[in-house]
């Protein structure tokens, strides 16, 4: 028996909240819904929280519905008000070129073939040429200012103080689900849980403007054990860009997820079945140590968006720099990413191992490093050390590399300087 996608998302605890669930579910057994999420290109690249947004647009498009993935040229210009205070806007050539960056990473998850194929559209194709008069009137009218105060992003801002443009940003993105009902036949919106009064004012907006019922599903926000959150505006963002966060780096994240997220991040960020899910979380209980799910975790999310190769490259890089495997084999790059994870430091030519070592944070003094040297416990390049005095320079890798190791799980870089 075919699980209702609806099910699975809540069996995986992808729905944090929804519209009239029984109509929703209706309407999803009914025949192919055109559903759409939207993303702000307010940074260059997207991050781990958009990647949940796409997967479940991946999961609604493989139960045989149609999605619209929409890149905000218009609202991206704008900008969602936080909490925290008003954005800096960006200039219209930035956003333009952040709207087509971002256009390329959606585009590798979900698919444009067959009878529900995919299609990225743009708001800026249908906001450009509409003048003041027609929004305040045909937009505008629909929205009771006392309602727009309620939402709690207006009212915690309100003592510090909100522009009118980031106050009048849930009418640009209303609008949105509006022109994608009257153009595509839109019944349902998709997005973060922290989107839902914009998502729902949408919702509101087509049942004004066109008396029509439309639906509505946020996903929860991703958190870690301490209920923190990962996000570029708390400086932990998990970027999607490998020119932002290496592939390396990030399968390092998702490896380090904790115990008690590890399992749920499984159901939310990957296509196991929940069964085999279910078998992985039994396995890791009974042997911890060996971090079962982590690893699987890291290899499922990390070849989605890096592909099978930046998966092999990071497992070697992790055995290699502790001897594993063999450093010589690792692309620089790779080694680079490892290295400046681990914690990598510049060096001039002619360092000592005893001051590399403690340059790079493995030993707290100098006096320390020789020891562990005397008591065979220092390593470069994973061959242990028995000349303190020894320089780095004769042992650098590509890229001037060198992997220092204190005993087995202490591990940094140097970065010897050309002259």
């Amino acid at each position: 028996m075919t699980t209702h996608v609806l099910d699975d998302l809540e069996a995986r605890g992808l729905v944090a909240h929804s519209t009239d669930r029984d109509a929703l579910r209706a309407d999803l057994s009914a025949g192919p819904v055109t559903y759409y999420v939207g993303f702000d290109p307010t940074a260059p690249s997207l991050h781990m929280g958009n990647l949940l947004q796409l997967l479940t647009a991946r999961r609604l498009q493989l139960a045989g519905h149609r999605p619209l993935i929409l890149v905000g040229g218009s609202t991206g210009l704008i900008g969602d008000p936080r909490d925290v205070g008003e954005r800096t806007m960006n200039s219209r050539e930035t956003v333009a070129d952040w709207v087509e960056r971002i256009r390329a990473q959606v585009e590798q998850y979900v698919s444009f073939e067959g009878d529900n194929a995919a299609r990225v559209v743009n708001n800026l194709d249908w906001t450009k040429d509409v003048n003041v008069i027609d929004f305040l009137r045909d937009i505008g009218k629909h929205f009771p200012v006392n309602r727009m105060l309620d939402r709690q992003v207006v009212a915690s801002r309100l003592e510090s103080g909100i522009s009118y443009t980031e106050f009048s940003y849930v009418l640009l993105q209303s609008m949105d689900y509006l022109e994608l009902y009257r153009r595509y036949g839109t019944s349902l919106q998709t997005g973060g849980s922290d989107q839902w009064g914009n998502i729902t004012a949408g919702v509101e907006l087509v049942r004004r403007a066109e008396g029509a019922k439309v639906h509505a599903l946020s996903t929860p926000l991703i958190t870690k054990a301490d209920g923190t959150k990962f996000g570029k505006s708390t400086g932990g963002a998990l970027w999607l860009d490998p020119e932002m966060l290496s592939p390396y780096a990030f399968y390092q994240t998702w490896i380090q997820a904790e115990d008690t997220k590890v399992v749920e991040y499984l159901r939310q960020f990957t296509f196991l079945d929940l069964e085999e899910i279910d078998a992985i979380a039994v396995e890791s209980a009974e042997k911890p140590g060996l971090r079962i799910a982590q690893r699987r975790l890291a290899a499922e999310v990390t070849a989605m968006v890096h592909g099978h190769d930046e998966v092999r490259a990071a497992e070697q890089a992790s055995a290699a720099l502790f001897g594993r495997a063999e450093l010589v084999d690792l692309p620089t790059a790779t080694l680079r990413a490892a290295l400046s994870e681990a914690g990598l430091v510049s060096v001039p030519a002619g360092t000592t191992i005893v001051d590399a070592l403690t340059a790079a944070g493995l030993v707290d003094s100098k006096s320390a490093a020789r020891r562990a040297v005397k008591e065979g416990g220092a390593y470069v390049n994973n061959v242990r050390v028995e000349d303190p005095d020894e320089t780095v320079d004769r042992h650098t890798l590509d890229g001037g590399l060198v992997v220092l190791r204190k005993g087995k799980k202490s591990v940094a870089g140097a970065e010897v300087e050309r002259a």
